[in-house]
């Protein structure tokens, strides 16, 4: 899967430990903010009825494969359309232009050969969950070779190694059985959850994830849209704002979420670095039940760790912390006997 920030790919075991004991006997789980669908994808992967949401396109795609998508239903279409694109010649077109030479995410070589596949992709006509695995393959292969440090706010000053390999499509690691994929604001589909358990890992602070991967979110809606800045952003990240990015925003917005979901288990995920506290979620949280939290140190990502650059690729200022603590909150009616840190 791509890199990502805020990904929970260190966390899945203390989650999935956490959903055995609220879910012994299996059950249905709504992930509401499913990013890169990684803990949705390892919860279908344990034999749960999974739901995830996300309000953007490129986490829809994510969902739509490795949640919604039947291995079995789809991988041998999927290996027939992997097999044309990788056929297709290679033609810069948009993306080279946008993100290969006026910004430096990927080298011109692999931008041309995206150019095209995106372009048949669109021109193929595919059912929802075979495109959805065709952009998905493209969209990890380019991460695969691209020059940043995880997050699309910047590009490396030269070439990273790898963005100097060819772009290799493979298939997504598909997997058997159905879920379900929608593409929704979680404020507004809260009201229309009804699971067993709901899993809530939403943004914490400032940083938006749109903003992030807005690559990402281009290549899949091909939409070929305005940009600005160094960055080369899609002109609409200035206006997609969501409340979750706020610190006066985020409050309200997670407790009415939380109010209006028809579930008896919950667990939040959230960061030591957000906008709440500790002690403020509990609070919140324990209108819904009792409040177990396990606490998980971790290293800060790559980018933190690296420091801040000016444009000249001399580093200013200082790094601050090199860790930071991750935060499952494990909310039930009844009382569990989970640990305390992981």
């Amino acid at each position: 899967m791509i890199k990502y920030l805020g990904s929970k790919r260190a966390l899945l075991d203390p989650i999935k430990a956490a959903v055995r004991g609220l879910l012994p006997d299996g059950g249905k789980v709504c992930d509401l903010f499913s990013g890169t669908a990684r803990v949705g994808h390892a919860l279908k992967g344990e034999g749960y009825r999974v739901w995830s949401n996300d309000l953007n396109a490129y986490a829809h795609a994510l969902a739509t494969t490795y949640v919604q998508a039947d291995a079995d239903r789809w991988t041998a279409p999927a290996e027939q359309v992997l097999a044309e694109l990788r056929r297709v010649r290679p033609e810069a077109g948009w993306f080279t232009q946008a993100f290969c030479t006026d910004a430096r995410y990927v080298h011109p070589d692999n931008g041309a050969r995206i150019d095209a596949m995106r372009d048949r992709i669109e021109a193929m006509g595919l059912e929802p969950e075979l495109k959805a695995i065709a952009l998905v393959s493209l969209m990890e292969a380019a991460d695969r070779v691209d020059s940043t440090a995880g997050v699309q706010m910047a590009y490396m000053k030269r070439w990273a190694p790898r963005a100097l390999k060819p772009l290799e499509l493979r298939l997504p690691a598909l997997l058997p059985g159905e879920g379900r994929a929608t593409q929704g604001d979680a404020v507004e589909i809260a009201a229309e959850v009804e699971a067993d358990l709901v899993y809530l890992d939403p943004p914490y602070n400032q940083h938006s994830y749109l903003g992030n991967y807005h690559v990402w979110e281009s290549l899949t809606l091909w939409d070929r849209p305005e940009t600005y800045g160094i960055a080369n952003k899609r002109i609409d990240v200035r206006t997609r704002k969501s409340a979750f990015n706020s610190r006066p925003g985020i409050g309200p917005a997670l407790s009415s979420v939380v109010e209006r979901l028809r579930a008896p288990n919950l667990i939040v995920s959230f960061n030591d670095e957000g906008y709440l506290s500790r002690d403020a979620l509990v609070e919140m949280l324990s209108v819904r039940g009792h409040v177990h939290v396990i606490d998980i140190a971790r290293p800060r990502y790559v980018g933190a760790r690296i420091g801040i650059h000016n444009p000249k690729g001399e580093k200013v200022g200082s790094v601050g912390r090199l860790r930071n603590v991750e935060h499952l909150f494990v909310v039930s009616d009844r009382r569990l006997d989970l640990p305390v840190a992981a």
